[in-house]
C-alpha cells in the first residue's frame, strides 16, 4: 500500500461530486503488473463498475481512503450521467514533466478539467459529451462513459479549467482522429500536414479576399469569426479552427497568407504563439496544419464563385452546384436536435437535483423532528428532578406532628 491518500477536494469539479458514484481502490500485483483493484468503501470489500448498489458518495469514499484502508477514490461512470473520460496513458515523463505530443494536443483541444494520473505518468480528462460510436481505445488512449471508474487525485493541471466542460465538437473530432480512424499511422500520430495539400494559386490582395469571403453564402459566419465572435462554439480553440478553415478553403491552402490573415482577426491571442508541442510547434502552426488537412475542398478562382460548408465539426467541403438552401435546412434540423438533447439533459440533471434536494429536505425535516423529540424528553427530566428536588425540601422545612407536640410542652 502506498503512503496515506490525501486530497484537497476544493479543486474537484463541483458538478461531479454531487454524484454518488464513487468507490474506492487498492493497488495489488496481478500477472507481475500493478492493478487497480476498485473496492466498497467502508466494507472494504470488492466493487463493480455496474453494480450501484457497491458505490456510495464523495464523503464517503473520501473518509474511507483517508483512513489509510484503501490507496485512493475513483469515480465510476454511467449512462446516467453526462461525463465522458479520456484516459492518456504513459504520455508522460514524471521525472521532467515533458508531455507526447498528441497527448498535448488532446489535452489543449478538449479544454477541459484535467488531472495527473496516480503515477504521473499520463493524464484523465473529464468532458460532457457523448462518446461517438465506434471503438472507445487505440493504443494508449481511451474513452469510456460507462461501466468503468477513473481513479481521481486531483492532481490538477493548472493550464486547464477546474469545471467539467461540454465538448461534444472537440470529443467528436479527437476520436475520429486519434481513436476511431483506421488510417492513421501509429496509435498517437496527428493528421498529416501535407495530405491534400492545394496547388491553386489565388491572385487577390488580402482585402479582396476578405470581401469575397464576408459575401459568401456563409459569409454571416465568417464575419462573426473574424470580429472574434466565439458564440456557438463550446471553446476559443474551437472557434479558431473554424475560422483557420474557412481560410484554408480561400486561401487555397497558403500556409503564410492563413497564419498573416488571422492575426488580423479578433480572434488572435497570445496563444497562438506558444510552444504546445514537443516538436517545437506553437499551438497557431498545428491548427493551421490540422485546417489544411481536414478541408477537402478549396476555393479555385478559375471554377466560379463556390463557396464553402461547414460540417459540425468544422470541415470543409465544397459547395459546387448544392442547393444552399437544403444545407441550410439540414443545418438547422440537426442544431434543433442538439438544442433539444441540451435542454433534456439539463431538465434530467434539474430532476436529479430537485430529488436530491426533497432527499435531504426530508433528512432536515427528520433530524428536526428527532431534536425537538429530545428537547422535550431532557425538559421533562429537568422539570422531574425540580419537582423531587422541591419535594425533598418541603420535608426538611415542615416540622413534623412530634416536633409540633413537644414545642407546645416546653411551652
Amino acid at each position: 500500500m502506498t503512503d496515506q491518500f490525501t486530497l484537497d477536494e476544493s479543486v474537484l469539479p463541483t458538478a461531479l461530486i454531487e454524484y454518488d458514484q464513487w468507490i474506492c481502490w487498492r493497488e495489488q500485483e496481478r500477472d507481475g503488473k500493478p492493478t487497480k483493484v476498485p473496492i466498497t468503501p467502508r466494507s472494504g470489500e470488492f466493487a463493480s463498475s455496474t453494480d450501484e448498489q457497491t458505490w456510495t458518495s464523495f464523503g464517503d469514499a473520501l473518509e474511507y481512503a483517508e483512513t489509510g484502508d484503501a490507496d485512493g477514490i475513483g469515480f465510476v461512470f454511467t449512462a446516467d450521467d453526462p461525463f465522458v473520460g479520456v484516459d492518456l496513458d504513459d504520455c508522460r515523463d514524471p521525472d521532467t514533466g515533458v508531455i507526447d505530443e498528441a497527448a498535448e494536443d488532446i489535452i489543449d483541444r478538449l479544454d477541459s478539467y484535467t488531472e495527473r494520473s496516480p503515477s504521473g505518468t499520463g493524464y484523465h480528462v473529464l468532458v460532457e459529451g457523448e462518446l461517438p460510436d465506434g471503438r472507445n481505445r487505440k493504443g494508449t488512449i481511451e474513452m469510456y462513459d460507462s461501466a468503468r471508474f477513473f481513479t481521481v487525485t486531483g492532481d490538477h493541471v493548472v493550464e486547464t479549467p477546474m469545471t467539467v466542460a461540454r465538448r461534444q465538437d472537440a470529443l467528436t473530432a479527437v476520436h475520429r482522429e486519434y481513436v476511431q480512424d483506421e488510417a492513421t499511422d501509429g496509435d498517437s500520430s496527428l493528421p498529416s500536414e501535407t495530405a491534400g495539400e492545394p496547388s491553386a494559386d489565388i491572385d487577390l490582395d488580402d482585402q479582396k479576399l476578405l470581401e469575397k469571403a464576408t459575401n459568401a453564402t456563409n459569409g454571416e459566419k465568417f464575419e462573426r469569426l473574424w470580429n472574434g465572435n466565439t458564440g456557438g462554439y463550446d471553446s476559443q480553440s474551437e472557434a479558431d479552427m473554424a475560422l483557420c478553415c474557412l481560410l484554408a478553403f480561400w486561401t487555397g491552402g497558403d500556409r503564410t497568407r492563413m497564419d498573416r490573415l488571422f492575426r488580423q482577426s479578433g480572434l488572435f491571442r497570445a496563444k497562438w504563439d506558444e510552444v504546445h508541442y514537443a516538436d517545437g510547434s506553437t499551438y497557431g502552426e498545428k491548427t493551421i496544419g490540422r485546417a489544411i488537412a481536414t478541408t477537402s475542398g478549396f476555393y479555385d478562382p478559375d471554377a466560379g464563385d463556390t463557396t464553402p460548408s461547414h460540417t459540425s465539426s468544422g470541415d470543409i467541403t465544397s459547395n459546387a452546384g448544392g442547393d444552399e438552401s437544403d444545407r441550410t435546412h439540414a443545418y438547422l434540423v440537426e442544431k434543433n436536435r442538439l438544442l433539444t438533447e441540451r435542454v433534456d439533459e439539463l431538465e434530467a440533471r434539474l430532476e436529479r437535483k430537485n430529488e436530491r434536494i426533497d432527499t435531504l429536505e426530508a433528512e432536515l425535516e427528520k433530524l428536526t423532528d428527532e431534536r425537538a423529540a429530545r428537547d422535550r424528553a431532557t425538559e421533562q427530566t429537568e422539570d422531574a428532578h425540580t419537582e423531587a428536588a422541591n419535594e425533598s425540601d418541603s420535608e426538611e422545612t415542615t416540622p413534623s406532628l412530634w416536633d409540633r407536640l413537644v414545642g407546645r410542652r416546653s411551652e
